[in-house]
């Protein structure tokens, strides 16, 4: 029973509700087509407390309307569960009568807080609706162990809730366009499902988290399906669309609906709205009012089983940047296999990922760098812009994290891979990555051998070259793997240095637009890459070693 404080706070409430909403018949007509109090609020635009107040229930919405001057909340004398649905009795033919719950012909129980147990099916009876369903989520998410410093809520709802929404407004449109207030109160904008919920929820998750909600990169995730209403809508969509490819389109969509359905109640996996999702929400928007009525029920029929309901909570993406250098001539830069084999010792992406990985506690990584080297060519100079991006990090990690992980990659006794100026970062940094690798000249020195001995007019005549224009058709050594294209690039700068008691041998310093095949400069690839080292000298050239020594970048410096 509620105290006497309470009672006048719930009938201050509905007072200020009262003002939003229209004659008492009209919201008593949409309570008996079993529409629920926090639809009948959105619809009508209110706003407020009346979404986040336990106590306010379809029983004591009428209560209220049908004695306000006398009213009494003691929703358990009114035929309303704990859970803020409506009792409906049924007769069978031996005259015995059982009470079965009826739930919101539009939310179908997502704003009355009812709904399945995802794997046990069983109803949930909360005692006080708002606050248990918030504190489950919020024990959801410290079970969850996540380090959270604020959170924003997601909502995914099945779409045939936009049908029975529109059926209801069909119902009072028909019944009650000639009232004065119908244009003033019915017509204007109103609150969706998903923004109702979430203005129901949100003070209450703030209390039991000890956090605010914002636009933070945490998220918590309701998932609502209802697979029986939604294959009623799919198939009423699919038999009377005319023409007989919507009909078509629409019945594989259904198909489709339903092996996802039927994905949902065997895994808790969330799912965004999918292809079949969409589809059927294009069609009820296209759908004029006359055809709408042929397809379905208006005012909706009642429904006497909620939604079920999946909860779970991730965090976006995190980005932790850097430079690597690779001093090993045997360590690719991502993993590389060949028929289940590993082609290397180890890779830049493992080493670093791994170890950043372990201190976020995320799901998985992905490792992305501004260009690659072969396997046999070192990353030196100041090393080469990365990002390893995090997915489902439990863990934000501090500065002192951040240098613990950079002292354990470096630190290695295998010395192959380094890291500099490590550092969280947000996801801006990515578009500074693909913009910068766009525009980047890289720094290169390589160990080439000529057929003849190396004169002192040829090291001028490589020193003169500058922005040097060449073309290069697509190697031969990758063109397996890539698209036959010709491209233009620059050389924009070229020195040698000579290697004591070798005339043949020598050390080409060059700076190269990003994307030139730098071996391929030097040898010439049967032609392939013209002019060349080996074209310019006039002589056979071959790379034998090669070396990155520096990307020029403004990131991570």
């Amino acid at each position: 029973m509620a105290t006497s404080e309470e009672m006048e706070d719930v009938r201050e409430v509905l007072r200020l509700a009262a003002r939003s909403l229209p004659p008492s018949d009209a919201v008593l007509d949409l309570l008996d087509i079993g529409v629920c109090a926090r639809c009948i609020f959105r619809l009508f635009g209110v706003l407020g407390r009346a979404y986040s107040f336990p106590s306010i229930t379809d029983a004591v919405l009428k209560s209220f309307l049908e004695e306000p001057d006398n009213f009494h909340s003691n929703a358990g004398e009114i035929g309303c569960g704990a859970n803020g649905a409506t009792f409906v009795q049924f007769s069978n033919s031996s005259k015995e009568t059982r009470n079965v719950q009826q739930y919101c012909s539009i939310c179908l129980g997502i704003l009355q807080f009812a709904h399945q147990d995802q794997e046990l099916m069983k109803m949930s009876t909360n005692r006080v609706p708002v606050d248990d369903f918030t504190l489950a989520i919020a024990e959801l998410v410290k079970k969850e162990d996540y380090h959270i410093d604020g959170f924003s809520i997601e909502v995914s709802m099945p779409p045939v809730i936009v049908a029975n929404e529109r059926a209801v407004r069909l119902y009072m449109k028909k019944k009650y366009e000639s009232e004065e207030w119908f244009s003033a109160k019915f017509l204007h904008e109103h609150l969706s499902v998903k923004d109702a919920l979430r203005t129901s929820t949100t003070a209450l998750l703030e209390k039991h988290l000890g956090d605010v909600s914002d636009s933070n990169s945490f998220r918590i995730r309701l998932t609502y399906s209802h697979p029986e209403a939604s294959r009623r809508l799919q198939s009423s969509l699919a038999n009377n669309l005319s023409g007989k490819g919507a009909k078509t389109v629409m019945k594989n969509n259904v198909n489709k609906a339903n092996d996802s359905y039927e994905g949902i109640l065997r895994n808790s996996e969330q799912q965004t709205c999918n292809e079949s999702d969409a589809a059927i929400l294009r069609a009820l928007e296209g759908m004029q009012d006359h055809v709408f009525y042929e397809c379905f029920t208006v005012p909706p029929d009642k429904t006497f089983k909620p939604c079920h309901l999946t909860t779970t909570c991730y965090r976006m993406p995190i980005y932790i940047g850097g430079r690597y250098l690779k001093f090993s001539r045997n360590v690719s830069q991502t993993c590389w296999m060949v028929d289940d084999e590993r082609i290397g010792e180890a890779s830049v992406e493992e080493i670093v990922g791994k170890n950043i990985l372990s201190v976020c506690r995320g799901d998985n990584y992905k490792f992305h760098a501004a260009g690659r080297e072969d396997i046999d060519v070192r990353m030196l100079g100041s090393g080469r812009p990365f990002l390893i991006e995090i997915a489902n990090s439990r863990r934000i990690p501090s500065k002192v994290d951040i240098g613990l992980i950079s002292e354990k990659i470096n630190n290695n006794d295998q010395n192959h891979v380094r890291v500099r100026n490590l550092s969280l970062i947000g996801n801006e940094a990515w578009t500074l990555m693909r913009e910068g690798e766009a525009e980047k000249q890289k720094q290169y020195a390589a160990l080439v051998w000529i057929s003849r001995s190396l004169t002192d007019g040829d090291m001028q005549n490589i020193s003169s070259l500058k922005d040097l224009d060449i073309i290069q058709r697509t190697p031969i050594r990758v063109l397996h793997r890539r698209s036959p294209l010709e491209r233009k690039r620059i050389i924009h700068w070229m020195s040698i240095e000579k290697i004591s008691s070798s005339s043949q041998y020598f050390l080409l310093h060059l700076c190269t637009q990003a994307g030139t095949y730098i071996k391929e400069f030097v040898h010439g690839d049967l032609g392939r890459t013209h002019p060349s080292v080996g074209s310019i000298l006039g002589c056979r050239a071959e790379i034998l070693q090669l070396d990155v020594t520096d990307v020029k970048m403004d990131i991570f410096n």
